[in-house]
């Protein structure tokens, strides 16, 4: 059993960094030329030191993405709910003390990218195109908005406490709305019936998530972006 654990975890944690490569060379030749722009207004030596900013940057987002895949399968079925009780928004909002707003959002997509691939990493430890097509599939696409309103928000704050739960409620709310919505059209009820099994049942455990967010990971993310590879 540990060895099959381990085996998917080294699996799981080589995929994600070569996604991740795959982004980053995406982003260069995209942004070829502001790239080539930005280098000749560099010396060599300030090239140099950004290397293992990158190297960093790259082992952060496989690193939460590892993380995100390993914790979000987990779930708590709810009674006359389709949607259960996960770790995923925690997972989510925890990991935008350990990355900036884009890189959260990149590592969320390569997260997705690998549960449409079919790997279990969903809730329930599910995986497939019809996670996304289900009646959950709304709040899995929803936590790309929460990513967006919340890092905004966090990191424009610079991680202090009171903003940080704004942003990570307003984000949250964005989702809420998605998901319902998705939710009333999938299984054909009204927004409030939607909303009465979709997302008040999860009111207080998701304000709980936050508040732990928002609490122990300014230290702890500030001491993981504190790490960087030996030269």
């Amino acid at each position: 059993m540990l060895t099959f654990v381990y085996f998917r975890l080294t699996f799981l944690f080589s995929l994600i960094i070569l996604i991740s490569n795959m982004f980053q060379n995406n982003i260069k030749i995209v942004f070829r030329k502001e790239w080539y722009h930005s280098m000749n207004q560099t010396t060599s030596a300030s090239v140099n030191s950004n290397r293992p900013l990158t190297t960093s940057r790259l082992v952060r987002i496989a690193l939460v993405t590892a993380v995100t895949c390993i914790l979000a399968p987990m779930s708590i079925p709810i009674p006359l709910s389709p949607v259960p009780i996960t770790l995923t928004n925690l997972v989510l909002l925890t990991g935008l003390y350990v990355l900036d707003w884009k890189d959260s959002l990149i590592s969320y997509v390569i997260y997705l990218l690998i549960g449409l691939a079919g790997l279990p990493v969903f809730s329930g430890f599910s995986g497939g195109p019809g996670k996304i097509a289900g009646p959950t599939g709304g709040y899995l696409a929803g936590f790309l908005i929460m990513l967006l309103i919340a890092g905004l928000i966090v990191h424009a704050s610079h991680g202090k406490r009171i903003p940080s739960i704004f942003g990570m409620i307003l984000g949250s709310a964005a989702t809420y709305l998605f998901g319902t919505l998705w939710l009333a059209f999938q299984m054909d009820l009204g927004f409030m019936a939607a909303l009465s099994i979709g997302v008040l049942p999860y009111l207080a455990g998701d304000l709980i998530k936050i508040l732990i967010a928002a609490g122990i990971m300014p230290v702890i993310g500030g001491r993981i972006k504190s790490i960087e590879p030996t030269r």
